[in-house]
């Protein structure tokens, strides 16, 4: 096995996400397995109960591990499948010792942070990196792991939060246990541009640099972010005063679309490298997996036509939140040749409060509704903005707009027909008013209403297709069941389903005893349809989320076309 460490320095959010997903593709690209792992140094065990504002989405994997967002991209980048244990918290490792101290394991010693978690890290990291990610379930050659940059080097060389050095430590350790030639540490450093001079500095990653060594961990390859291009002279100046070789340092610059990320890598010789330093049975050239990658990264530059999308949600303010819904809807963009223009809209600027409040806001919100191609209602959690959301799936529906609404977009999209077109007016989730007459959405029976950590109705689970017509079934290769992530805690009142198939809108499927609503699809309309899944999260570069492709090609007006010729698209 070999291990391949990325940490971060100066600040965090420059990218090592990327780069590691990156080069786990260059890797995968040469013939090998590759797995990651994600470092984070919180207590808390997961990230399911976390404000998206915080680390923005919870992604959520097969096994139902609610996870950073971080292993989203390796999943997109790698095409494999995860586990909850390929991410690690402080929590989780602080968990799992004290668990075996309660149970004996370490009779008669004091349990220390070293050795004892220390030696859990590198433990887990071991064991993990064993475990099969690929559909062939053969055993990784490769392990990327990501250390979040919190817990490493800020800026001057300073240590930053605490909590996080004991997996510096570890890997301190970790180095010489795996052996040199199947260790090796990429440092991912920002080299700013100040407007006031327009000169590269180098200085904040000579620090990191320095920093790094002074916790016993040496970098084999430096990877400089910055805005634009880095000069020869920067990138010498670095390799003297961290004592790499020219070679060692790597230049990764703001580009159009991260597709370009694994070419520019490519392009600076970091397979050859790869090859000498971890001894890898590797060639040097590329195979056609990275020529795909470049065929799509060329591809995405080209494109012309664009396809405008209103996202209607809550958290807004932070793309992150909705990191891999926009990755979806730029895989479906390009698999049909148009440029993908997400238009994000605060669901409470939609609603008559706003108007008397702030009403340039209201009437911009509403603006942009209106010129959009399609909507898009994702999942969330809370009251706060539903009106808005309501509001805008009725103009969806009413105007004949192409819609998908994810989870609680489906929920409210069944709430909106509820009370518009069987006039039901207090109808509603009991999530938002336990007290409703008639509740069309109601608490999932799985729920366990004390604990909120890991009690919603999570991973991958099978839903059945009942209609033979339906226009998702057709977009999933008419297959009889698809198999998609959950995460949810609310479900559509079953016993009130037939009044809404009276009235056209139909639920084309169904878990697999047929109690649980999973898809909706209203009659006379051009694509309106809800999943209660998410399908965002198995949405990969080249294999697009059919119901996001849906949306893509009714907001395009090509679905029609694209059915008419067996979901095949056109060249």
């Amino acid at each position: 096995m070999k291990y391949i460490l990325v940490t971060g320095g100066v600040i965090s959010g420059i990218g090592k996400g990327i780069i590691a997903s990156s080069i786990g593709t260059i890797l995968k690209s040469c013939g090998l397995r590759v797995t990651a792992i994600k470092i984070d140094p919180y207590i808390n065990i997961d990230a399911g109960t976390f404000s998206p504002y915080e680390h923005g989405e919870v992604f959520v994997l097969n096994d139902g591990g609610e996870v950073d967002l971080d292993l989203g991209n390796y999943e997109r980048f790698l095409d494999i499948n995860l586990y909850k244990d390929n991410n690690i918290t402080t929590g989780k490792i602080y968990q799992h010792v004290i668990n075996k101290e309660r149970h004996g394991d370490y009779l008669g010693k004091t349990v220390q942070v070293v050795p004892h978690i220390t030696d859990a890290v590198q433990e887990w990291v071991m064991n993990q990196a064993k475990v099969p990610v690929d559909d062939d379930r053969k055993e990784p050659q490769i392990c990327v792991i990501e250390a979040n940059s919190s817990f490493l080097f800020q800026l001057g060389g300073t240590i930053g939060d605490i909590e996080g050095m004991p997996f510096v430590e570890a890997f301190r350790q970790f180095q010489f246990k795996a052996k040199r030639e199947n260790f090796c540490n990429i440092h991912v450093s920002l080299v700013p541009q100040p407007n006031a001079t327009g000169e590269q500095k180098t200085k904040p990653t000579q620090n990191s640099v320095r920093a790094l060594r002074g916790l016993g961990l040496s970098p084999d390859l430096i990877v400089c972010r910055s805005a634009k291009p880095i000069e020869m002279a920067v990138k010498e100046k670095i390799s003297m005063f961290c004592h790499v070789e020219p070679e060692q340092v790597i230049f990764i610059h703001d580009v159009s679309s991260t597709y370009r990320v694994p070419i520019l890598l490519e392009e600076q010789g970091i397979i050859k490298y790869f090859k000498q330093r971890l001894n890898l049975p590797i060639d040097d050239e590329p195979s056609d997996l990275l020529m795909k990658w470049k065929k799509m990264a060329d591809r995405y530059e080209r494109l012309l036509k664009v396809c405008s999308i209103a996202l209607v949600g809550k958290y807004t303010k932070l793309s992150d939140c909705y990191a891999s819904v926009f990755k979806a809807l730029e895989h479906s963009a390009l698999a049909i040749n148009h440029k993908l223009d997400l238009m994000y809209i605060d669901s409470t600027e939609l609603e008559r409060s706003t108007e008397a409040e702030n009403s340039v806001k209201y009437h911009q919100a509403w603006h942009k509704l209106c010129k959009a191609d399609g909507i898009l209602v994702p999942g969330g959690f809370g009251i706060r903005g539903t009106e808005g959301k309501l509001q805008a799936i009725s103009w969806a529906r009413t105007k004949k707009k192409p819609f998908l609404g994810v989870c609680l977009g489906m929920q409210l999209a069944v709430v909106e027909f509820a009370r518009n077109c069987l006039n039901w007016k207090d109808a509603n989730s009991t999530e938002f008013d336990p007290d409703t007459k008639n509740p069309v959405v109601i608490d999932m029976p799985e729920h366990n209403p004390g604990d909120m950590g890991g009690t919603m109705r999570l991973g991958k689970r099978r839903s059945v297709f009942k209609a033979q017509n339906s226009v998702l079934r057709k977009l999933y290769g008419d297959e009889i069941f698809v198999e998609e992530r959950h995460r949810h805690r609310y479900e559509v009142n079953p016993e009130l389903t037939h009044f809404f198939e009276e009235k056209g809108l139909k639920f084309v499927g169904h878990d697999t005893e047929g109690n649980r609503m999973e898809m909706i699809e209203l009659d006379n309309h051009p694509y309106f349809v809800g999943v209660q899944f998410h399908p965002e999260f198995s949405s990969r570069p080249m294999k697009p989320s059919p119901p996001y492709l849906g949306l893509l090609l009714a907001a395009t007006g090509t679905l029609n076309a694209y059915l008419q010729r067996g979901c095949k698209l056109s060249p």
